[in-house]
């Protein structure tokens, strides 16, 4: 099954991701002593200074030294504790993989991992700090549990879900405020796929911020005619195939749309289940096998075929080559 936003919230810009980290693990920390905070010296980009300020004693400022960073995590988590690893995915994926693989997820330890500043949209840090296939890696670690929320509503429920999940957790968190589609309070099931959008002919499957994008473009879509719908996709391990399953089926066709490489996020564990079941046509909207550049967020976006308009053009075009 599906949850559907009925109550879809207006669009509106709020809170960033990274300001509800900072204010959700301040909130946490308070209501609870097993929960710790571990930073590695962003803690001003990653609004994980929030905590230090209202949980001075629940924060561990960890420097510049990532590895060092998730084994101190590792070891606190066996005693008992729940460690929040605050840090940009760039470094937490890229830098601190072993660790990661080895001490936290092998050991099926609750570590959870804050990675903020995903995907391109990073405020001109360049292609260094872009982190563009984190999705496919960290889906691919047997034990982790891998989550993309929408907007601050749901990255609050999702951060706050991630301490009651047993063993590892990923949270993919965006730095920039994005249109909020939940109301609040949030009142989903964590795990299900939520339809944004309900629609017959097409139906384009999306998660974490770009949801609220491809939402969007959804909305254009419909000013030409087409009944396109919008399914959001908050846990991508372990993913709700039978929930997808159902909003995919009898569909002209699924168009996948994530600010991530096509190849092994969102997109190819759509492809897995549509291949396992024999189901409609695909088409995949992300990064084609390319890093990102350093430039403005809109700039990015439309290079890389992600802002609202640019995802329009691209179903239309999908639509136009399925015509007999």
């Amino acid at each position: 099954m599906t949850a559907t936003a009925a109550d879809t919230a207006t669009a509106q810009t709020t809170r960033s991701q990274r300001e509800v980290f900072g204010e959700v693990l301040a909130a946490m920390a308070a209501e609870r002593d097993d929960i710790l905070v571990l930073d590695g010296d962003l803690a001003n980009s990653t609004r994980a200074d929030i905590v230090a300020e209202r949980a001075p004693d629940s924060f561990l400022e960890m420097g510049i030294a990532e590895q060092n960073l998730f084994g101190v995590a590792a070891g606190l988590a066996t005693m008992r504790f729940i460690p929040y690893v605050s840090t940009f995915a760039c470094f937490a994926v890229a830098r601190a993989l072993d660790q990661i693989r080895v001490t936290i997820a092998q050991p099926h330890l609750p570590v959870k991992i804050a990675a903020g500043y995903s995907g391109i949209l990073t405020g001109s840090t360049g292609k260094t700090h872009q982190m563009v296939d984190d999705l496919a890696i960290m889906r691919a670690m047997p034990g982790m549990t891998v989550l993309a929320p929408a907007d601050d509503v749901e990255a609050e429920a999702m951060l706050r879900a991630a301490a009651e999940l047993s063993g590892p957790v990923y949270v993919r968190l965006a730095r920039d405020p994005v249109r909020r589609v939940f109301a609040t309070p949030y009142a989903h099931p964590i795990g299900m796929p939520i339809v944004l959008r309900a629609g017959r002919d097409v139906v384009l499957v999306s998660t974490g911020t770009q949801s609220t994008r491809t939402l969007t473009a959804a909305e254009q879509l419909a000013d030409d005619g087409l009944d396109v719908g919008v399914v959001h996709v908050p846990v991508l391990k372990p993913l709700d195939a039978s929930g997808l399953l159902a909003e995919m089926a009898g569909r002209r066709l699924v168009v996948t749309v994530e600010e991530h490489t096509i190849v092994g996020g969102l997109g190819g564990a759509v492809a897995e289940v549509l291949a396992e079941a024999s189901g409609p046509p695909l088409r995949r909207i992300g990064l084609q096998d390319a890093y990102g550049e350093s430039g403005p967020n809109d700039a990015l976006l439309e290079r890389y075929g992600l802002s609202p308009a640019r995802v329009a053009d691209q179903i239309r075009a999908f639509l136009t080559e399925l015509r007999p």
